[in-house]
């Protein structure tokens, strides 16, 4: 099984976009994909993907109520659309740190085992996810506490969008440190997969980030070009790039078809790293 948790220390550098892309490029590739959404935020994946309908609804189960021993059926989770199951964002994820708190002070007293940064990777195991899916994506915020240390506790590898600006490079720098430190506190070995140069448009800063980026110790299969057209109307349609493209576009460009081969081509990339 294909496992990774897309991540950045950088917010707003097209994790989310990328996130939603991945999983419908692995979907188109005959695979079986659940993305886990644990971002809280209003402007996450599954309301790119157009999933997040119960995200205010206060009787509604949610990704939270398992990881608390308090869910009741899993599949009931789901949303899938364009071949890719969802478990999406509620608005509960908000208070995730709190109620995992909670619920291992309780475990505590009750002299029952529970790990506040292993509950997703708990969750999914029990409900059969390495056995039913080829590929799971988990998409939590971009910083540090319960959401991100869950994602990476379930899926032990990263996918990181880098933003060629002096920002991202800075957070490129810090890099290593950073997987380090995520190892230790969880205790566990991180991979990455593959880092992706997004947004880039050939300037000469943005040529020396990618030169940093190239010179790291990662996988740097594909870089891609900023498309703001594109993706702005991926969200404004809620929906994938590969959708957009066949469905809302009256005539196919070929800037945007290069963008979706190299989604394609970087989806491939994953599954061979993952042994798919």
């Amino acid at each position: 099984m294909l496992t990774y948790t897309t991540y950045s220390e950088a917010g707003g550098v097209g994790k989310t976009t990328l996130s939603a892309n991945l999983a419908r490029a692995h979907a188109d590739h005959g695979h079986r994909v659940l993305v886990v959404d644990l971002d809280p935020q209003d402007g996450c994946l599954s309301y790119l993907l157009g999933v997040d309908g119960d995200r205010s609804d206060g009787d509604a189960d949610t990704i939270v109520h398992h990881m608390i021993d308090r869910g009741d059926d899993f599949d009931g989770l789901v949303r899938t659309t364009e071949g890719i199951d969802v478990v999406p964002s509620h608005n509960m994820l908000e208070r995730l740190g709190d109620l995992l708190e909670k619920a291992a002070s309780i475990a505590e007293q009750t002299g029952e085992s529970f790990s506040k940064y292993g509950r997703l990777r708990h969750v999914l195991a029990a409900n059969d996810v390495p056995e039913n899916y080829d590929v799971l994506i988990v998409d939590p915020p971009a910083t540090s506490g319960p959401h991100l240390y869950n994602a990476i506790h379930a899926t032990r590898s990263l996918v990181i969008p880098v933003e060629p600006s002096g920002k991202g490079g800075e957070s490129i720098t810090g890099l290593e440190s950073v997987v380090a430190g995520i190892e230790s506190n969880l205790d566990i070995d991180v991979g990455v997969l593959a880092t992706v140069v997004n947004r880039f448009e050939g300037t000469n800063d943005q040529r020396a980030v990618l030169d940093e980026v190239t010179d790291m110790p990662y996988s740097n299969p594909i870089t891609l070009r900023k498309r703001s057209s594109l993706f702005e109307g991926c969200w404004a349609k809620q929906c994938s790039a590969f959708r957009y493209v066949d469905e809302y576009r009256d005539r196919e460009r070929d800037h945007e078809r290069q963008t979706l081969d190299k989604l394609d081509e970087l989806a491939a990339h994953l599954e061979e790293r993952g042994g798919l």
